[in-house]
């Protein structure tokens, strides 16, 4: 059984993503402490809210060095919803500028539509050689609730690092959903909220530990 250590920085939907990866089979801790989150064969940072606020919780924790020395040393991590946005570079919403992990290049910004939030049900595009999306069909469905999201991807390619697989979806104008790079990925939409498709995603990421 994959151990896997959900982030309590205080935002976050944590009783919901815990019994949605155990219900896939993980032995899940919910934890602020770095040796645990360090330990666990996968590391979960949920996150709902604001950005800036987000960080502010992520901060106190050291959660962005637990999260940076994870992935140094190639050790699984899974953000979700606000948990995806921070990985990026900066995050801009009601005009102020907040700094994000910098995993990613890249800002989240509000989504250019005529209704906000995006709250509902939509579908995703994505590749063919997703790991986190195997064995799903083109109009299976994930729930999703925000006004931001990050709508472009900047990181350039590489002749030595593989190329990441992206994932979008579209409220007004297209916007990324999900991002596999690595030992990092994120969805921006709840998988512990997306029923038998969110856990179908979630035993996907648990079996890659």
């Amino acid at each position: 059984m994959s151990s896997v250590a959900l982030l309590d920085y205080g935002s976050g939907n944590l009783h919901s993503a815990e019994r949605a990866l155990a219900r896939v089979g993980a032995d899940v801790t919910v934890t602020s402490d770095p040796r645990i989150a360090l330990a666990a064969d996968g590391l979960v940072v949920p996150g709902v809210g604001a950005f800036a606020a987000c960080m502010e919780g992520l901060l106190e924790v050291k959660g962005d060095r637990i999260i940076g020395q994870r992935l140094a040393g190639g050790r699984p991590v899974l953000g979700i919803c606000v948990g995806m946005q921070i990985l990026f570079e900066r995050g801009v919403e009601f005009g102020v500028e907040a700094e994000g992990c910098g995993e990613w290049p890249g800002t989240v910004e509000r989504l250019e539509a005529d209704v906000l939030p995006h709250m509902g049900w939509n579908t995703v595009q994505a590749p063919d050689d997703s790991v986190l999306f195997a064995g799903m069909d083109a109009d299976t469905r994930f729930y999703f609730v925000h006004s931001y999201a990050a709508r472009t991807w900047e990181l350039p390619p590489s002749d030595h690092i593989a190329p990441p697989k992206l994932t979008w979806a579209e409220h007004g104008d297209p916007f990324l959903a999900a991002v596999e790079n690595g030992p990092l990925s994120a969805t921006q939409f709840h998988p512990e909220k997306s029923g038998d498709a969110g856990a179908h995603l979630l035993e996907n990421w648990v079996r890659s530990l």
